[in-house]
């Protein structure tokens, strides 16, 4: 039985074109960008030329903006913990949300616990996810460095009014990153318009491999690098650069781009199509996220009266795949922060399923999963002692 993967926000898969490009690639034996030779020219092209795709997905300015890093997480830790010890003489202060990734969250957490003094702010949501611009500008103080709030949510999908924000921060004077990993390739994110300062981003949210993210740093804005070491990414990331996923990543970033409008009538039929499902077929159901300002690809359930993980066994059994929350924080036990941040209560967080597609996603896939999913709901609500139908 074919595998039906409504997981895409783990990871999508890759693109045909991204697999050939990568494999020529491969036999081309590129050598190292940094090397001052023909193998090292030749490779350092075709960085570029991916380079410069990337910008076009999320209209930078300047090509060299983007810095390639190996993953989204890294993007992230790199933004917050960068521009925090380049400004910690200015401030040590930094503006959050209740519902930010774990690679928000925790890298506060790790510069609140390094003993330097930061401290930070978190603001929160309402029912549908959705953060109150004026609580932004309510947290900043004179002291604060950073505003990191993410474009997307990767549990209910709920989009922020990023461009309000950011008006607030340029007001202010108040660096700002935006986790766009969830968004972007997935939905017009435009750098200039949006007036973001720091953007983060994953090639395996767009159909690009694993393994390889970015770093959106507007031109002029200071953070120190991680890694110590070469003069790589513009002096930004040291390291030899993973040439073969980046050429991966700007080959599905060019497809991304083309094909933005048709992936967005596509996805959205779907979403209807499966919210309305869910609602016609399950009976108490709580549909998370804003019903409007929300990522099209994404669908989170909450499924009451019987936990997510044994929906997820039974789905897999029927070679169908989904996920109860962030694939960055699967096996952890307790609820979801996200969920209990929007106000759902403990039990219903815990039966909560994510529904994630793509441009390879069919009706009928969606239509068997509903089936699938019914049948189990009903098999394991006879068995909860929570449940008492009528």
């Amino acid at each position: 039985m074919k595998v039906t993967n409504l997981d895409y926000i783990s990871a999508n898969p890759l693109l045909p074109e991204v697999q050939n490009a990568m494999i020529e690639a491969i036999k081309e034996n590129y050598g190292n960008p940094s090397s001052s030779h023909c193998l090292g020219d030749q490779s350092t092209e075709v960085l570029e030329q991916a380079r410069k795709r990337v910008a076009v997905l999320i209209n930078s300015a300047l090509p060299e903006e983007v810095v390639f890093t190996s993953s989204g997480t890294e993007s992230i830790n790199h933004a917050i913990k960068g521009v925090a010890l380049a400004n910690e003489k200015k401030g040590k202060h930094i503006v959050t949300s209740n519902i930010e990734h774990n690679a928000v969250l925790k890298s506060l957490r790790r510069l609140m616990k390094m003993g330097l003094g930061y401290h930070v702010a978190s603001v929160p949501v309402d029912e549908h996810g959705l953060i109150d611009p004026s609580d932004v500008a309510k947290a900043i103080t004179e002291e604060t460095i950073l505003v990191t709030i993410m474009h997307g949510n990767n549990e209910i999908g709920t989009i922020q009014p990023i461009k309000e924000i950011t008006r607030i921060t340029k007001e202010k004077g108040v660096l700002f990153h935006c986790d766009g990993v969830a968004s972007v390739g997935v939905v017009p994110i435009d750098v200039q318009d949006l007036g973001i300062d720091m953007l983060s981003f994953s090639a395996n949210q767009f159909n690009g491999p694993s393994g390889v993210g970015g770093l959106y740093i507007r031109r002029g804005v200071g953070l120190w690098p991680l890694h110590d070491g070469g003069a790589q990414e513009n002096g930004k990331r040291a390291g030899t650069e993973n040439l073969i996923g980046i050429i991966g990543m700007g080959v599905a970033a060019d497809i991304a781009f083309r094909e933005m409008e048709s992936r967005l009538v596509h996805v959205r039929r779907l979403k209807e199509r499966l919210i309305k499902g869910l609602n016609e077929k399950i009976e108490d159901i709580i549909i998370n996220g804003h019903p409007e300002l929300s990522l099209p690809n994404l669908v989170s359930v909450s499924v009451r009266y019987i936990e997510g993980e044994s929906i997820v066994l039974m789905l897999d059994e029927e070679k169908i795949e989904v996920s109860t929350r962030s694939a960055c924080a699967s096996g952890a036990l307790r609820a979801s922060h996200v969920l209990l941040s929007i106000g759902r209560e403990y039990a219903d967080s815990q039966g909560t399923l994510v529904i994630s597609f793509g441009k390879e996603t069919k009706e009928d896939e969606i239509d068997r999963f509903l089936d699938v999913l019914s049948d189990a709901v009903d098999t394991l609500r006879k068995m909860s002692p929570l449940y008492k139908k009528g």
